[in-house]
């Protein structure tokens, strides 16, 4: 019995944690046709109503089982191609219009997704249960990098093929650093030996670097806010443009147990004129050079030994990625200590778009 549930534990890490709001695109992504995603292992379409609110439904027409993401963009509503069913952002069929009083109308076939539109980035809920209210360990809590008016940021997107639970080790390890990032424009300086310290922090836990700060990837912090964050920065030269540390929030949300997508929102703390001179700067010098330590990073994961966490010999530099595998562990292991749980509507009264 201990076996199965460690055994179902380990399916659910690597498929994704549930009750977390995820990132699942860019809002760019997301015009007006209805376009389909696989997040988590469901498949998924998205699509904008007149107001450009975004609806998420399950890609599945009730009536055969065709993609909607296939069929048109009627605003508050999508339409099959296959036989024009109409099925709204509330997974109620609207219409059959290829039959009188079809029994289907009206009834709630298809699962919706909650909605919130945030920092460049569709969020959708993935839940056994509709997601609580404000001031809950549900509500969606960025942090200050992604919502303060006081820093600028931009969203960058990868489909990276490995799990994404290797994206987050990657990020969880600021001494790769110094060794497989060690040709770049940002992180060329500092000690290539350290001895690395764990300490909370108010939403999670920091792991860092003792007797180093602002030279190097010289800490990291896990958060938990309603979503999975990973928060770093990296010193700057005066050359690079105005603002302090260049900073960094990630989230790999996963496609399959195969394949994952990674947001890092690349942040800096500047205002006014000189939030101006550092997006011109960005834009113009920068990204690229960003791009090019992130194919590093996906070049290594990608070309990984098969099951490598299963044959790994970690040492001291590894504790922060122990610490969450541990903290996500424990989390996949209450949940499927509960299960079976049917998955549910929202509940009424709760919004299904922000």
């Amino acid at each position: 019995m201990e076996s199965n549930k460690q055994a179902r534990a380990e399916a659910r890490l690597n498929t994704g944690l549930r009750n977390y709001w995820y990132p699942v695109t860019a809002s760019w992504s997301v015009t007006h046709a209805p376009i389909g995603i696989t997040r988590l292992g469901q498949n998924i379409v998205l699509w904008r109503d007149n107001a450009g609110q975004v609806h998420a439904l399950e890609d599945r027409c009730p009536h055969r089982g065709a993609r909607l993401s296939m069929g048109w963009n009627l605003g508050d509503r999508v339409a099959c191609w296959y036989h024009g069913v109409e099925v709204g952002g509330d997974g109620q069929v609207k219409s059959v219009p290829a039959v009188d009083s079809c029994p289907l109308e009206g009834k709630t076939c298809v699962r919706s997704y909650p909605v919130q539109e945030r920092a460049g980035a569709i969020f959708l809920w993935f839940g056994d249960r509709a997601p609580q209210g404000e001031g809950s360990a549900d509500e969606l809590r960025l942090p200050e990098e992604l919502v303060s008016d006081e820093h600028s940021n931009f969203l960058c997107v990868a489909h990276w093929d490995c799990n994404y639970r290797y994206a987050i080790d990657n990020v969880m390890d600021p001494m790769h650093g110094a060794y497989l990032h060690a040709v770049s424009h940002s992180m060329a300086s500092g000690e290539k030996q350290a001895v690395m310290a764990v300490r909370e922090t108010e939403h999670g836990l920091m792991f860092e670097k003792t007797g180093q700060r602002g030279v190097n990837f010289d800490w990291v912090e896990f958060g938990e806010t309603g979503t999975l964050w990973l928060r770093l920065a990296i010193p700057y030269r005066a050359k690079v443009g105005p603002g302090g540390p260049f900073g960094i929030v990630g989230m790999a949300t996963p496609v399959d147990e195969e394949h994952c997508m990674v947001f890092f929102w690349r942040t800096r703390n500047v205002s006014g004129w000189e939030r101006d001179v550092w997006r011109f700067l960005y834009r113009n010098r920068l990204e690229g050079l960003h791009w090019d330590v992130l194919e590093q990073d996906r070049v290594v994961l990608e070309s990984m030994a098969p099951n490598a966490r299963d044959h790994e010999m970690l040492y001291q530099h590894d504790v922060g990625i122990t610490r969450v595998r541990r903290l996500l562990r424990r989390r996949a292991e209450a949940e499927v200590a509960d299960e079976p749980i049917a998955m549910v509507k929202p509940a009424a009264g709760v919004a299904n778009h922000v």
